[in-house]
């Protein structure tokens, strides 16, 4: 009996050090690949703008956002990126919504022991405060469908929620980790496809408006059908919203990962994370003027501008 209770011991300690371990910092290995950097050129309209709004926070350990992460308490932004193009108007996930403390009871209690939830004003408040009518938006782009980033859906019914295939699939198939999304019901889902060729290193596309402005890229990993969103506003500055393959910028510009603990409750393919961490950080080495923007970093999500209205875009056609 001794040895037994020695043994669990020393393998307690074991597992014990390696969840230690996890947290350490390390970076991922970057090695050059063959990457097609070539652009279509975009020609976005000179009354195309780019804005944010700010719709919620939590508040949970930097450790847990990346490897070498800060033990300190840091805040993750639950934040709407917003496109005003003339063709339409386009929201980039939803931000917490007004129901959103309720929305808390379906993630796992471990995930909710993690982190301090504290909701702001919702978007669809902030569309009415920024005289934008919820059905003048063509669409909210899902960059993956997690609780945190759909919780605003259950405030704008009918308003066309674009998502691929293999993440509608995900809502469908993913259990805990998309109950929220499957509870709201069937929102009204448009269904796109990557029918363009390759960009900035990712195997195929999707050009939103035809003119380069807004392209859509696959990058499975932390869902099966996670997306980057690429935006090329008229004053040229050009962005890279890539949902939560990273929390925090320090994941793309060191790479590093989540620790094991992040990953097992979070990625669907640990991999296909990393691979996307590796190209997003060669493109930013290629490209510095790129504004990668994380979901939930606000540090960055502040450099972007407010979305508040001033001139009145056509209406979606």
């Amino acid at each position: 009996m001794k040895k037994l209770g020695y043994g669990m011991v020393v393998v307690l300690a074991a597992c014990i050090g390696a969840l230690a371990w996890s947290f350490a910092p390390a970076t991922l290995p970057v090695t050059a690949p063959d990457m097609p950097l070539q652009l279509i050129h975009p020609q976005p309209p000179a009354d195309m703008r780019v804005g944010v709004f700010m719709a919620g926070r939590m508040e949970s350990q930097g450790a847990f956002a990346y490897r070498g992460g800060p033990f300190e308490t840091i805040e993750f932004g639950m934040d709407v990126v917003v496109v005003e193009h003339p063709k339409g108007i386009l929201m980039f996930d939803s931000g917490f919504g007004r129901n959103v403390i309720k929305h808390t009871e379906t993630i796992p209690w471990l995930m909710r022991q993690m982190s301090k939830i504290t909701p702001e004003i919702p978007v669809v408040d902030q569309l009415s405060s920024a005289s934008l009518a919820p059905e003048r938006i063509a669409g909210v782009i899902l960059t993956h469908a997690h609780w945190d980033h759909v919780s605003g859906l259950d405030d704008l019914r009918g308003v066309p929620v674009w998502i691929t295939q293999t993440e509608r699939d995900f809502i469908r198939d993913g259990g805990d980790k998309t109950t929220l999304a499957r509870s709201l019901g069937e929102l009204n889902y448009r269904i796109y496809d990557f029918e363009g060729g390759p960009y900035w290193g990712f195997p195929a596309s999707h050009d939103v408006f035809g003119d380069g402005s807004v392209v859509l890229v696959p990058a499975g990993g932390h869902t099966p059908g996670s997306i980057i969103a690429f935006i090329h506003s008229a004053d040229g500055a050009s962005y890279a919203l890539i949902g939560d393959l990273a929390w925090q910028h320090e994941g793309v510009d060191l790479p590093a990962e989540r620790p094991w603990l992040s990953r097992v409750l979070v990625d669907e393919d640990a991999q296909g994370v990393r691979d996307a961490l590796i190209k997003l950080h060669l493109l930013k080495m290629a490209k510095p003027d790129l504004v990668i923007v994380p979901a939930h970093d606000r540090r960055v999500m502040s450099t972007l501008p407010p979305a508040t209205r001033s001139n009145p875009l056509a209406a979606p056609g």
